[in-house]
């Protein structure tokens, strides 16, 4: 590293946490301050974009699951975000576009939009034409838009692992129009192994990598359209489709056998209620997720972090086990629901076993 990187480094750090403050503390003009300034020093937009406003998006992710912001905090700093990537984008150069016109879209029912935002701004920055279709796009509306546009390639964001079915879908849909896709974000896997599973044409960790692939070229179509639902074998049981239409169902009866099991729950305030019923949600839309891909990887590292969160709540980890156990119950029927609970339970004992 020469000294010149070094100063570049430590300016960019600087600046992460200017933003960061002003972020969290929902200031939108020192924000967009912060990042006009850096374009003045001449740091590169897609160096602000993607190292200084996404350096600040991924610690109030962080920072979130620590417990140390709450959720209105959250929601604050990604909106001051948002609009410092639109301060970003009318300040950079014009760059014409000398490449082709790629759809940047998140999965129906995806909120988390700014992923998409930055990748969007990216690729006009590197010479796309781009139309930006934000959060949540229901697959019928993104193949009316692919019909009337005829994009070279839809990038498709998705965070929430709980929405991959709906991203299969959407890959689908836009397979049957001849457009190909390329995903991105943590719902697709660390490795993309989702984003394949489903039958995206391509995949990229990070929106430097997108753009690259699609500088190359955009991905070709497989032989056959998409991956089909009937393409997944294990569906074929129906245990995805029982769990996920019985959600609400199953989550009433493991509360009211965790108040039988712990009886110190009849006593929680009316918000510890409300927290616990949703961490139960969590997990059996997280177990319907599993059994869609069929992986046990998907639904124990979500306990993994989930007994984080807890932990950080001064609640033990040990607490899911009880709920585990009485969903396997509830699911006794269920041979590759309660393959997927056992290593779930597992990962949730095995770092208590190992810190005792």
């Amino acid at each position: 590293m020469t000294a010149a990187d070094s100063v570049e480094e430590t300016g960019s750090q600087d600046r992460v946490e200017q933003l960061w403050r002003a972020a969290v503390a929902g200031d939108t003009r020192t924000a967009a301050d912060v990042v006009l300034g850096a374009l003045a020093d001449g740091v590169p937009a897609e160096s602000v974009l993607l190292d200084v406003i996404g350096g600040v998006q991924r610690r109030v992710g962080e920072e979130w699951a620590a417990a140390r912001i709450d959720v209105a905090q959250e929601h604050t700093a990604t909106a001051v975000n948002d609009r410092a990537v639109t301060a970003v984008a009318l300040a950079a150069p014009r760059t014409e576009p000398e490449h082709g016109r790629i759809t940047v879209a998140c999965v129906d029912g995806e909120w988390h939009a700014l992923p998409a935002r930055l990748l969007s701004e990216v690729l006009v920055l590197r010479g796309f034409t781009v139309e930006y279709l934000g959060a949540q796009v229901p697959s019928p509306h993104l193949v009316e838009h692919l019909h009337r546009t005829g994009p070279d390639a839809v990038a498709l964001s998705g965070s929430l692992a709980t929405r991959l079915p709906a991203a299969h879908a959407t890959i689908d849909a836009c397979a049957s129009t001849g457009t190909p896709v390329i995903a991105g974000g943590a719902a697709f896997g660390v490795d993309g192994r989702y984003a394949r599973l489903l039958g995206a044409q391509a995949w990229a960790p990070d929106a430097r990598t997108a753009a690259g692939l699609l500088a190359a070229g955009p991905p070709g179509l497989p032989g056959v359209p998409g991956q089909p639902a009937d393409r997944l074998p294990h569906l074929a049981d129906q245990e995805y489709t029982m769990v996920a239409r019985t959600q609400r169902e199953l989550v009433k009866a493991v509360y009211a056998g965790l108040e039988d099991r712990l009886p110190a729950m009849r006593s929680y305030t009316e918000d510890q209620r409300e927290r616990t019923a949703e961490d139960l949600a969590h997990i059996v839309e997280f177990l319907a997720t599993a059994l869609y891909v069929d992986t046990d990887a998907l639904f124990a590292d979500f306990l993994g972090w989930t007994a984080g969160v807890l932990s950080v709540r001064g609640v033990p980890a040990r607490t899911l086990v009880p709920a585990l156990d009485l969903l396997a119950g509830e699911l006794r029927d269920f041979p590759r629901a309660r393959r997927i609970l056992d290593h779930g339970r597992a990962a949730v004992l095995e770092p208590a076993t190992a810190a005792s």
